[in-house]
């Protein structure tokens, strides 16, 4: 009975780490542009000839790809994509792929520490340069679901001058300068490496200006219209949060829109990826839990700012868009 039962766990636990496959075998696939390469029917060892790859190991992808219906066999040993729709496109196609990539390479891997740092009460500490161009790239997913509610604030409010702190690529504020030619859009980051190609990618819109800044060290001339902090207050420490949107209040003209992209810390109500972010957050010596609807409620009612809402942008991780308003 005890064998039975053994194997009992162990298959369901094989079964339930089945999905898995399908989320590794994309990551590879995209990594290596071989969802490309495969557009057409091709032989394997073609493939590996032309992108230097390890025949052996690209067969095994390959075999797995069709078990999994990434695949289809195509005549005389050749193969191509099936089902593109499920797959990632390709690299700097503002693919899905690039969340596999960070979950591959940032997420996994830090839950993966979790028994070691447990046992020996540490933390890891975040790579902020090594990770920073992966994690832009997954901010700018976020833009499609958050955009809409951005600039329903800006016409409302007639906003003729906006801040993006911690601006990343500038994707946010490209997209808004060019739906508001008439407004004026200022963003910093942190970042070197991002700050450059934010540069780069804006340097055409005359609206758009990108500043390498910490956020602890700006102190802009005048208030804004509309401020904007997107993907940040995961970095800022616990105790900090409360005086920092005090501050930001302050950054903030009369009538005017603080508005936040964040997940929210989940409960036991909440789809299982919005509490794993907690752990993936909590994981690190230099990054903060995330902040809890309650918190974000009482931190603008603190800096004297009407609470507008806090709406979904991406329920499955718990991604919300929380909004203020400055009274006149």
């Amino acid at each position: 009975m005890i064998d039975v039962m053994k194997m009992f766990k162990a298959r369901m636990y094989m079964k339930r780490n089945e999905p898995f496959l399908y989320s590794w075998h994309a990551y590879v696939g995209y990594e290596l542009d071989l969802f490309k390469a495969f557009e057409r029917p091709m032989a394997k060892e073609d493939v590996a000839d032309a992108f230097g790859l390890d025949e052996k190991l690209l067969e095994q992808w390959v075999v797995i790809g069709v078990s999994i219906g990434h695949l289809k066999e195509a005549g005389r040993g050749r193969y191509k994509i099936a089902n593109a729709w499920k797959l990632p496109k390709t690299k700097g196609d503002n693919s899905s792929g690039v969340l596999l990539k960070e979950m591959m390479e940032l997420h996994i891997p830090t839950l993966l520490h979790y028994p070691e740092m447990m046992r020996n009460r540490n933390r890891l500490h975040y790579d902020e340069e090594k990770h920073a161009g992966t994690v832009a790239e997954t901010s700018r997913l976020l833009e499609v679901l958050a955009m809409p509610k951005m600039a329903k604030r800006i016409r409302e409010i007639n906003a003729k001058t906006v801040l993006d702190i911690g601006c990343g690529e500038g994707g946010y504020i490209k997209k808004l300068a060019r739906r508001f030619p008439d407004t004026q859009f200022n963003g910093i980051e942190i970042s070197e490496e991002v700050t450059r190609k934010a540069k780069r990618l804006t340097e055409e819109d005359d609206n758009i200006i990108v500043e390498n800044a910490n956020l602890w060290d700006y102190n802009p001339s005048e208030p804004f219209d509309m401020v904007m902090m997107n993907n940040v207050l995961h970095y800022i420490d616990l105790e900090k949060r409360k005086a920092l949107i005090f501050e930001l209040a302050g950054w903030v003209s009369p009538g005017g829109i603080l508005s936040i992209v964040t997940p929210i810390a989940g409960n036991s109500e909440d789809p299982p990826f919005a509490n794993v972010f907690n752990s993936f957050f909590s994981s690190f010596d230099n990054l903060y839990r995330l902040p809890t609807r309650e918190e974000l409620k009482g931190w603008g009612a603190a800096a004297g700012l009407e609470m507008l809402g806090i709406h979904t942008v991406i329920k499955e991780g718990g991604w919300y868009i929380t909004q203020y308003r400055k009274p006149e």
